[in-house]
């Protein structure tokens, strides 16, 4: 005889900003349908316009008021969970502490660490505020709970239609920004700028592909040793919150100056750019000017474009901030070296030592432990799917209903108290930083030995970042900037640079 499982207890679920697209507005529908209640707060017109149809109030109180209303709003409703995008957001970062001061349950989503057709949803924070754990054996242990994940692509969807859904989202909010005057944004750079930057790069993709190409496989056929480091976009808060690096800028010049004095003169380094990169920042321009200042032109290429798996295979080791592209490191096998916070910086998965030592001796990841790695995240904090695909987005939202309605989120073992990179725990505690990161970096839990970055930078590039107390100040400016403002943090726009 076949035993029921009793339904679970009714949730009332708060949505706060969501991705820009009906994701959220399809979840909240397939929670209610499961018998739970969705409530919404609009910040901004985007947050209305993607949250149509879904029971909402919108909020137009100044921030300071914030965690007070939100404080009101739980009690008044009855909110058992909380769940946003993006963790790192101004009204995000105050709702998680309400939620865990009330004992309310808060949950990120975000696009996944295993990519592509993945999806993140982890309990309270990410990356350095994750509380998934470090400890490779208990890795192993949550690991072999699961089977091997489906890493297929399957659910694709067109690049246009990802950047309509955002530029939609965040012109709206930027031009009918009364209807909403108190809203602090927290864009990186003024959105049309952002946008108008970007279109040179749009139209020269095939000439930077095809560039690109010719670069991978002259280093391929003259059988050169090489080193990746994949970019990451300047906005990102994986480089804001997560690293000790103000400015991407700071890294890249940390890198070059490591190689020059200690890579083997027979190997190179290529940078690649980000798929989304808007080519505002000029990095082209930027690591050729470090580069010849360093005398290592000739070993130093810039890509726009590539195969990133047939790069990992052949690289002799790959350095980055934090993207996740260390995650296709670990799993193919290729050496790699974090020079932030990174939840898939693990020991043994990758190398711990100091960068001057990763060039002459990169140290590969510990196969096995990879694909535990790979089961654990994928049971616990990782959902296949997609925010546009219909077939990946059905597949992703059962998930998420599954383990929001059964509290499985960071199950099986996976939630550590408090969070683990937080404590210092893992390779954070062994990773080298660069001086004057400590004070931003500790905010994320980061620890570990400083190296001096001094002369890194150039004159004409220093005074584009100013000295550290400007640049802190610049930093919470950036983060809580109107939409109505015609300011770019830090830096202004360089020219991208034109390559053919």
């Amino acid at each position: 005889m076949s035993i029921e499982r009793a339904p679970p207890a009714r949730k009332t679920f708060l949505f706060l900003q969501g991705h820009p697209s009906s994701f959220a507005r399809e979840l909240a529908k397939a929670l209610e349908r499961r018998g739970h209640r969705a409530l919404r707060v609009n910040f901004c017109l985007g947050d209305a316009l993607f949250g149509m149809g879904q029971a909402a109030v919108s909020y137009r109180g100044s921030f300071e008021d914030w965690p007070t209303f939100l404080a009101d709003l739980i009690h008044r409703e009855g909110i058992t969970d909380v769940l946003y995008y993006g963790d790192r957001r101004p009204y995000h970062l105050e709702a998680a502490k309400v939620a865990d001061a009330l004992g309310v349950r808060s949950y990120v989503y975000e696009f996944g660490y295993l990519r592509p057709d993945w999806l993140t949803l982890e309990r309270g924070q990410m990356t350095s505020g994750s509380h998934f754990p470090v400890d490779p054996d208990l890795i192993r242990e949550i690991g072999a709970k699961f089977d091997r994940p489906d890493l297929t692509a399957r659910y694709s969807s067109p690049v246009a239609i990802e950047l309509f859904h955002e530029i939609v989202y965040n012109l709206s909010s930027y031009f009918l920004h009364v209807l909403y005057p108190r809203y602090r944004a927290d864009r990186y750079y003024n959105p049309i700028l952002e946008y108008l930057t970007g279109i040179p790069r749009q139209l020269r993709l095939s000439a930077y592909a095809r560039r690109a190409n010719a670069i991978v496989d002259g280093l391929l056929r003259d059988k050169t040793g090489y080193f990746l480091y994949p970019l990451q976009l300047q906005c990102d808060y994986q480089i804001r919150h997560h690293s000790p690096f103000r400015h991407q800028s700071d890294a890249i010049d940390f890198v070059l100056r490591s190689f020059a004095a200690h890579a083997p003169e027979r190997d190179h380094i290529v940078f690649k750019c980000h798929p989304l990169d808007n080519g505002g920042e000029g990095w082209p321009d930027h690591i050729a000017r470090t580069a010849t200042r360093l005398g290592i032109a000739s070993r130093v290429h810039y890509i726009d474009g590539g195969n990133l798996e047939l790069l990992l295979k052949t690289a002799r080791g790959c350095v980055l901030i934090n993207s996740t592209v260390g995650m296709h490191a670990i799993s193919l096998g290729c050496p790699l070296n974090v020079l932030g916070t990174a939840v898939f910086d693990i020991p043994t998965l990758s190398d711990p030592r100091p960068l001057d030592d990763f060039w002459t001796a990169p140290l590969k990841p510990d196969a096995p432990l990879a694909d535990a790695l790979l089961r654990a995240m994928a049971g616990t904090i990782q959902v296949k799917g997609s925010f546009f695909s219909w077939e990946g987005k059905a597949h992703a939202i059962r998930v998420f209903v599954e383990r929001l309605e059964n509290e499985t989120v960071n199950g099986s073992g996976a939630f550590i108290s408090p969070p683990p990179r937080l404590a210092g725990e893992g390779n954070a505690a062994a990773h080298d930083r660069p001086d004057g990161a400590a004070t931003a970096f500790a905010g994320c839990g980061g620890a570990g030995s400083s190296i001096s970055v001094e002369g890194a930078v150039g004159a004409e590039d220093a005074s584009c970042h100013g000295d550290e107390t400007e640049r802190e100040q610049q930093d919470v400016q950036a983060e809580h900037q109107p939409k109505g403002s015609l300011r770019i943090a830090r830096c202004p726009v360089m020219k991208p640079s034109v390559q053919e």
